[in-house]
């Protein structure tokens, strides 16, 4: 598949308090708007919150990852290793709890990263991540993950 800016459309139940958080938490520049709904550049993707009533927001099924339960759906960036420690700052100034806290997954094996999961307010999971060896992104050899 060619190269592309990426597209999702996230539900939201407050758009003020995804303004916030995305915004001024994040530091993502707001592109188009309406009433409905906020386009965001989101690591130079396109992320468009969408206003949706409490009882529209989804359920989310989890799945066993090194020993944790992640959120099976979820979304966010892999940043290069040094950036990662200037995103868990930029959270912790704003009183960003986590969902799972900053820590290194699969430690020791060639796919080590440093991971952490936060909710935005409408409990959207996002996924923050970096590879000690970037080009282990979409690696498929010499893996042994259960």
């Amino acid at each position: 598949m060619q190269s592309g800016i990426f597209h999702l459309a996230l539900p939201v139940d407050d758009l003020d308090a995804a303004a916030i958080f995305y915004g001024d938490v994040l530091g993502c520049r707001r592109g188009r708007s309406s009433s409905r709904w906020i386009d965001y550049d989101f690591g130079s993707h396109q992320l468009v919150v969408h206003k949706v009533e409490t009882r529209d927001m989804p359920v989310v099924a989890t799945n066993p990852v090194d020993d944790e339960q992640v959120p099976a759906s979820h979304f966010g960036l892999v940043l290069p290793w040094d950036d990662f420690d200037a995103l868990l700052s930029r959270l912790q100034s704003n009183s960003i709890d986590y969902a799972i806290g900053p820590h290194t997954r699969f430690a020791g094996r060639r796919g080590e990263q440093r991971t952490c999961f936060v909710r935005d307010p409408a409990g959207n999971y996002l996924e923050f991540k970096c590879f000690r060896n970037p080009e282990m992104l979409f690696a498929t050899d010499g893996l042994d993950y259960p």
